[in-house]
């Protein structure tokens, strides 16, 4: 009859994967209630303390515009705290939002990170969380959150694997008995693909584009098989020449060979973790499959480019870019898991 009461007591409140492209907040019982851009506006200062205007949401819209004497800033770098003050600033804001606030109004928070993150920065994160008001901070690895918002059962001893394929990190991790038993990261993510994107064409198209631009190409028709299905878009960008604005017709071919470097190294990670896993393991991988997580797993055919190149069945998890939330929001609800899994600080 008071079920709902069990170990309520030692349940957290507010998930928030503090991605370096988006912050993404989970309640317990609520589900997904924020999904902003991890970015600050601050306006050009050279005092040492910077006066923040704008953060999220309402920070991209002024980036798209461009103001000379407000800069943009990503607190969030590789998946950690890069500026504490303006991360800070920023989750304060995040957790005092009224779909945040109104549940909870001192929260006990679970953060996920990058796996093998350092002491300073695990107290970094917890720090900046007890300021913006939280009660408690719990931190948890960015791969098991995947793992688990995949659906993959991380307490069983048969092995998992996780490709977690986020902003600034990508972590493939092997996962069995909810326990992280080997992870490959490198710091290559949706950041590292725009920014090759934009030097492509810098070189090859003599264009310079935005990193809106860039994202919008890699979203709309970047692909990983740059060979297959060609599609076409119009993007207009600064000529690197004249600096007069241009207008080009641009195919996926372009794209997908402006994005091939990152990829190929994702797929090297995948080959790396798979050389360092017990065997015993790696044959449940093989009966079970990849399971890709985060917006890399949405690029047009990558899932069947790593299955050619890595010989195993490969599967992309519903709802990619929430995945990791949903793992956390599932953690919420699970108190003797979130013990289980929960870094030493």
């Amino acid at each position: 009859m008071f079920s709902w009461f069990k170990d309520d007591k030692n349940a957290a409140d507010v998930y928030v994967d503090l991605g370096t492209a988006n912050t993404v907040i989970s309640v317990r019982g609520k589900g997904v209630v924020l999904n902003e851009p991890s970015i600050v506006a601050h306006l050009a200062s050279t005092q040492q303390k910077k006066k923040i205007v704008a953060i999220g949401l309402a920070a991209k819209e002024i980036s798209e515009k461009q103001t000379g004497n407000i800069l943009i800033q990503k607190p969030i770098k590789d998946g950690v705290i890069a500026d504490f003050h303006s991360a800070e600033q920023m989750l304060k804001y995040f957790l005092h939002q009224p779909q945040v606030k109104s549940q909870f109004s001192s929260p006990r928070v679970v953060v996920s990170l990058p796996f093998g993150v350092t002491e300073v920065e695990k107290k970094a994160v917890v720090d900046a969380c007890k300021k913006a008001g939280s009660k408690k901070v719990y931190l948890i690895d960015e791969p098991m959150a995947a793992a688990i918002g995949a659906g993959l059962e991380i307490k069983s001893a048969l092995g998992s694997m996780i490709v977690d394929i986020g902003g600034g990190t990508t972590e493939v991790a092997v996962i069995a008995l909810a326990d992280i038993v080997y992870c490959e990261a490198v710091r290559v993510g949706g950041h590292k693909i725009d920014e090759d994107i934009i030097q492509y064409f810098k070189r090859y198209r003599k264009i310079i584009l935005t990193d809106s631009q860039a994202e919008f190409l890699k979203i709309s028709i970047g692909t990983a098989v740059p060979k297959k299905d060609i599609q076409t878009a119009t993007i207009a960008g600064r000529d690197l020449d004249t600096g007069l604005t241009k207008t080009i017709d641009v195919t996926s071919e372009e794209v997908g060979m402006a994005m091939n470097d990152c990829l190929q190294q994702i797929i090297n990670a995948i080959h790396k973790a798979l050389e360092n896993t017990p065997p015993e393991l790696v044959s449940d991988i093989i009966d079970k499959g990849v399971w890709l997580a985060g917006g890399g797993a949405l690029i047009r055919d990558f899932n069947l480019r790593i299955q050619n190149e890595v010989r195993l069945p490969v599967r992309v998890a519903d709802s990619p870019l929430v995945a990791i939330a949903k793992g956390g929001e599932m953690v919420l609800e699970d108190p003797t898991l979130l013990e289980k899994i929960q870094l030493e600080v």
